[in-house]
């Protein structure tokens, strides 16, 4: 398999911790909800004190509702979510039951419009596949609501050439059939400015500091302002300039110090053509260039960014490193990129500026292992996200690739059709992006703080909206192939008078090509079509339902 082009570990060993627009329908205030009838749904009156379901054509258990409740108020008839039922086989593994309580009281930070986004080589901006005219492209974009396009990777510094005036790519520039060197000049930018129109996205791109030219980078980005304008959110000088002695951009070796007085000549270049650019830097895996970029003095410094792919060790030496399937889904790989981005967040907070992670996935290693292309990535991928933004984060980049499915990077989150470099255009996503859709499809709002016990793999998140509405989202990374149904206790801020649901659901870990949404290989169903929580309780203040293992859920409540 052809590696991603990105990767600080394809060369060198990481520092251990690093290494559509949805609009959303308003809820109609009242007492009733119509939802869209799901295949196998059924429709089921609330009545005071009862619930009498019946059940699924599929099978009893996927249809689940809370018990009875004698206090309970009556409310609308409503359809219940169909969710998958457990897998066959008993005794399953019980999973100790989850109980959530969510404060009224705000933890401080937000989830930006935006937030996930997909990153790619700079050199793919020469790719005609990425056009307004391909609609499988704009598709994804929608799907992924408002997303940054960030164009760097391992590209940028090696094989990408940028040229306003058709110069010939220098013969000291190499690269190989997979990953050919390109030029890039403005036709290229306006083409890709029609797509991000089309699919309602941003972009940053990233310059080359490899081969050092702060004249050319002024160039680029004068191009880049003019044609992209509000759309163009930052611009970075080189990726990943600390592993550029280990991965022989810089031969003759390369310091932070030298790092430092190239940013400056690049940052004033920019400066004098483009003052308004924002720049974001210094997009590195190793912690102590952070603080160094910090305190530069450059005056169009806005954003700090680092990279981070939490399972680094691609050898083996360090077995909780390793991108395996049960590092993958354990509560150490959730904890150790908490703490890894928490670190770059104390620094950018203290400094004002924003942090983004505009490069990451889950391993910094080329080829397939036991994480690729599996529904197990698309669960990291949505706890991920959310955890990141819950801390503070305001844009993270999925590393993907324009290769073909077949043979191309198995990491990525997107992929086109044909066979193994010709692709056919046809661009599609993996079960990681559908992940990326799950949180792509929330709506701005600010974190509300929780508790939680029990649940055994489980993450919770909630939100305020504003509208008023509640979002919890419980990310439940119990193994689906033999963990039972999970009792969930949700305690709310309010009294709800709907409860509806959308779900990310697959067979396995290892699945591959099995991921869905609400059953289907889409985007979530909009707010206005989604059907209502299993047993929902009107106007109480705890509802009780069951939760499949190996799913995301997304629960709204309007009071």
């Amino acid at each position: 398999m052809a590696p991603i082009d990105h990767l600080p570990g394809n060369s060198a060993t990481p520092d251990p911790a690093g290494a559509g627009r949805k609009k959303r329908a308003r809820l109609i205030a009242g007492a009733v909800i119509v939802a869209v009838v799901a295949a196998v749904a059924v429709l089921i009156p609330v009545v005071l004190g009862t619930s009498t379901p019946a059940p699924s054509a599929a099978s009893e258990s996927s249809v689940q509702t809370a018990a009875p409740s004698s206090t309970s108020v009556a409310g609308p008839a409503v359809t219940y979510y169909d969710q998958p039922g457990p897998p066959a086989g008993s005794p399953l593994e019980a999973v100790e039951p989850l109980k959530v309580n969510v404060s009224p009281d705000l933890v401080g930070t937000s989830l930006t419009k935006g937030l996930v986004g997909i990153s790619l080589e700079a050199t793919d901006l020469a790719d005609p596949v990425l056009s307004n005219d391909n609609a499988s492209m704009v598709k994804l974009l929608k799907e992924a609501d408002q997303p940054v396009l960030r164009f760097g990777g391992n590209a940028v510094d090696r094989r990408f050439f940028w040229t306003s005036t058709g110069e010939a790519i220098p013969s000291s520039y190499r690269g190989d059939k997979a990953h050919p060197v390109r030029a890039v000049g403005p036709e290229d930018l306006a083409r890709v400015n029609q797509l991000l129109v089309a699919g309602d996205a941003t972009i940053s791109l990233t310059v080359d500091l490899g081969h050092y030219n702060p004249a050319r980078a002024a160039d680029m980005v004068k191009h880049a302002s003019q044609i992209f304008g509000d759309r163009l959110l930052s611009i970075t000088i080189g990726n990943e300039p600390n592993g550029f002695v280990f991965n022989d951009v810089k031969t003759g070796g390369y310091s932070l110090e030298q790092y430092i007085r190239e940013l400056k000549e690049y940052a004033n270049a920019m400066y004098a053509v483009a003052p308004n650019v924002p720049i974001s830097g210094p997009g590195a895996y190793d912690a102590t260039w952070w603080q160094p970029f910090v305190d530069a003095d450059i005056p169009q410094k806005k954003i700090l960014s680092f990279h981070n792919y939490p399972l680094y060790s691609c050898d083996g030496s360090d077995p909780k490193g390793s991108p395996t399937m049960a590092n993958l889904m354990s509560q150490l790989m959730h904890h150790r990129a908490a703490e890894y981005q928490q670190s770059a967040l104390r620094i950018g907070q203290a400094a004002g500026l924003e942090t983004w992670l505009p490069e990451t996935g889950i391993a910094a290693c080329p080829g397939s292992n036991e994480t690729s292309r599996t529904h197990a990535s698309a669960l990291w991928t949505a706890d991920y996200a959310l955890n990141a933004a819950q801390l503070g984060i305001t844009r993270i980049g999925f590393h993907s690739s324009m290769l073909t499915c077949k043979g191309g990077p198995p990491m990525s989150a997107i992929c086109s059709g044909g066979p193994y470099l010709k692709s056919d255009g046809q661009m599609s996503g993996r079960a990681n992006f559908f992940g990326i859709s799950m949180v792509a499809e929330l709506e701005r709002g600010k974190f509300l703080k929780l508790d939680s016990t029990g649940g055994g793999l489980m993450y919770s998140y909630a939100l305020q909206n504003a509208d008023g509405s509640t979002t919890v989202v419980l990310v439940n990374q119990n193994n689906p192939e033999t963990a039972a149904q999970a009792d969930v206790t949700l305690n709310l801020p309010g009294k709800p008078l709907t409860g509806t649901m959308t779900q990310l659901s697959g067979p396995s870990y290892g699945a591959e090509d099995s991921t869905v949404i609400d059953g289907a290989k889409s985007e979530p169903t909009p707010l206005a079509g989604r059907t209502t929580v299993p047993g929902f309780q009107y106007k109480s203040g705890t509802q009780n339902f069951k939760l499949t293992a190996g799913t995301v859920t997304v629960l709204n409540f309007t009071y």
